[in-house]
């Protein structure tokens, strides 16, 4: 490579202008940034959220930038991290998935309070945000078959992605730019337990986290702070850490190794980071949430909800429920902690809970997860009649589909089947 690539990202987004984002672009940056508050709103009763804002207002400091409905003024550093959280106390927010999941709305805060910091106008934070979603959404891409696989969190994607949307609104030039993505990228590598087995506060706020180091070093670029600049691509950098590329010969070097899902080649695709950057924007690939749940559960919900509904069954009639679903959905909902959840952010990540509830009641909400659902015992009479079966051939159509097949058995032999 002629340019490093955190030089080729800082680049493209020092020089994205607004009257470069075509409309339906803008469009969707609205949608998500008006969902994203909608469920910032939704979160205000959360233990995560009103803890994490306790220890800020203790602390005080600058009044650079505004708390999600509360009103509270802090530093925007600060703010960054009570905002990014709200957002994603509920699991509601969106949701992208390739190699890697993320939710790129996270990342939202990182412009929102630097923007009212620095006083820049609505224009700028679009800008920023159309940078958040390109290159998290991107880096979803660039591991193959993702650092997921590799048994980190997605958080790992979010350490360079923050900088840049922050540098964005302070106007940072590209070595400031460079030097910002190489400090954020230094240090903060998520491993994958807050997502596995039982699930604690930790696993809504490692990404916040991440959007937050971001915000901070962005400020220390500006302020002339240096960064390794190849990161990425580097001796002992991320590619070269992670396994699949030789830094010496600055080439690919694809490595068998043994994964989350079993022996698979590691690898990285440059191009799926930085080639073709502006063509199109990866904001137009991003979906949002049916369930504020763990997005892989969502189709097999949908099948759940359609047969108890449409045949009009009691969750009382219920003998057993046989659940299809890809290795990497079985692997993270079926895993054995998750059939006497504890806690919102294990029951919303447990397959089990999630049909239990949606039997019981014939919907999912925010309060499916309330202290007092997750104390119901009804929920709990059905949870153990659910088992769950991993597919070969399920997994060979993942990403592009998650599929789902849920068989119901009734207490009378009557079976009804339902495929997503």
């Amino acid at each position: 490579m002629d340019k490093s690539i955190s030089r080729q990202i800082a680049e493209f987004a020092v020089n994205l202008k607004y009257e470069d984002l075509p409309d339906e672009v803008i469009i969707e940056v609205k949608r998500f940034l008006y969902d994203s508050i909608g469920c910032a709103i939704g979160s205000v009763n959360t233990k995560d959220v009103n803890k994490i804002r306790d220890i800020y207002n203790e602390m005080g400091g600058a009044q650079e930038a505004t708390t999600f409905v509360f009103g509270d003024k802090l530093p925007a550093v600060n703010v960054t991290l009570i905002n990014s959280l709200m957002i994603r106390a509920l699991d509601f927010n969106d949701i992208y998935w390739k190699e890697d999941p993320s939710h790129p709305s996270d990342i939202i805060p990182a412009a929102l309070t630097v923007a009212e910091k620095v006083d820049a106008s609505m224009k700028d934070v679009i800008v920023a945000i159309v940078l958040a979603y390109e290159f998290e959404q991107r880096l979803c891409k660039f591991a193959k078959p993702g650092v997921r696989e590799r048994k980190w969190h997605h958080a790992t994607l979010t350490q360079f992605v923050s900088p840049i949307v922050a540098g964005k609104i302070l106007g940072l030039t590209v070595d400031e730019m460079v030097n910002a993505i190489g400090i954020s990228g230094c240090h903060n590598h998520t491993i994958g337990c807050p997502t596995a087995g039982v699930l604690t506060m930790m696993k809504n706020t490692v990404d916040p986290m991440a959007v937050q180091s971001g915000v901070f070093a962005s400020l220390m670029a500006q302020k002339g702070y240096s960064g390794t600049e190849k990161v990425f691509e580097g001796k002992e950098g991320f590619m070269d850490t992670f396994i699949g590329w030789n830094a010496k010969d600055g080439k690919l070097n694809p490595t068998d190794m043994e994964g989350r899902d079993g022996v698979s080649s590691w690898a990285w695709d440059v191009n799926e980071l930085v080639g073709g950057l502006g063509k199109d924007y990866k904001i137009l690939e991003c979906s949002m949430k049916a369930f504020p749940t763990e997005a892989l559960t969502h189709t097999h919900i949908s099948c759940v909800l359609k047969i108890m509904v449409n045949n009009d069954l009691d969750y009382a009639d219920i003998e057993e429920v046989k659940v299809t679903a890809f290795a990497q959905a079985y692997d993270i909902l079926f895993d054995p902690t998750k059939y006497r959840p504890k806690s919102r952010e294990t029951a919303d990540h447990s397959l089990p809970y999630c049909l239990a509830a949606a039997m019981v009641e014939k919907k999912i909400t925010t309060e499916s997860f309330s202290d007092e659902k997750l104390k119901d015992p009804r929920i709990f009479e059905v949870i153990n009649k659910i088992k769950g079966e991993p597919s070969i051939e399920f997994e060979k159509m993942f990403p592009a589909k998650q599929p789902s097949k849920v068989v119901i058995t009734t207490k009378d032999g009557k079976q009804y089947s339902e495929y997503l």
